[in-house]
């Protein structure tokens, strides 16, 4: 084990979840009475679908995954994946104190009148995660941080099938968040921007090698 930490040392990178989380929390328990109320018109138009709440969780899976299929095989896609995500989740943290923002477009479970497992979960995830600090989302700009380093990295060197599936995964996540009714499609745009300053500096230029570390 020691061996493997020496020869991946990047691991301790992820200490910054602890720091992410505690930040997090604390505003979200803090800041009750968002300044800022995002909405869209395009929103309305959007129905509320219980059932993608699978694909919005799935971003748990996509984060475990995408992390650490790279740190263990492709240590510098891993440290571009932690630069971007982690840069943007700050920023989005220093905005949300500067910006309190949320949304009002949760349903409740009687105006919904469904009762089944997706309903439930739903619920739990509203229960755990309040509609403050919304925008930028940052569910939507780790998911396309994760999107983009894990198509440039060797994994899916050659293998396009394998940058769709992480495209459209990323995809399916951030659009499962609009009809989960989590956030507006403002917030969606505004965490895809946030991932994608990345692309020029980072991928536009760069050729996955073949072989080696």
């Amino acid at each position: 084990m020691l061996n493997i930490l020496r020869s991946r040392p990047h691991l301790w990178f992820q200490l910054y979840w602890v720091v992410y989380l505690v930040w997090f929390f604390t505003l979200d328990w803090t800041i009750t009475d968002p300044a800022y109320i995002i909405h869209s018109p395009l929103d309305d138009l959007i129905p509320f679908c219980e059932w993608f709440i699978f694909p919005y969780c799935s971003w748990f899976l996509l984060l475990a995954g995408v992390t650490g299929l790279l740190w263990w095989f492709d240590t510098a896609s891993y440290d571009k994946l932690c630069l971007t995500m982690f840069s943007g989740m700050t920023f989005c943290l220093i905005l949300y104190m500067i910006l309190p923002n949320g949304v009002d477009l949760r349903p409740t479970a009687a105006e919904v009148g469904r009762d089944n497992v997706a309903m439930d979960l739903m619920q739990l995830i509203w229960m755990a995660d309040a509609s403050n600090n919304v925008c930028p989302s940052i569910h939507c700009q780790s998911s396309g941080c994760m999107a983009l380093a894990f198509a440039h990295s060797r994994l899916a060197a050659g293998r396009p099938w394998l940058k769709a599936l992480a495209y459209g995964w990323a995809g399916l996540i951030c659009v499962s968040t609009v009809f989960t009714k989590q956030h507006s499609v403002i917030d969606v745009f505004c965490g895809l921007a946030l991932a994608a300053v990345w692309y020029w500096p980072l991928y536009r230029r760069a050729r996955p090698k073949t072989g080696g570390r």
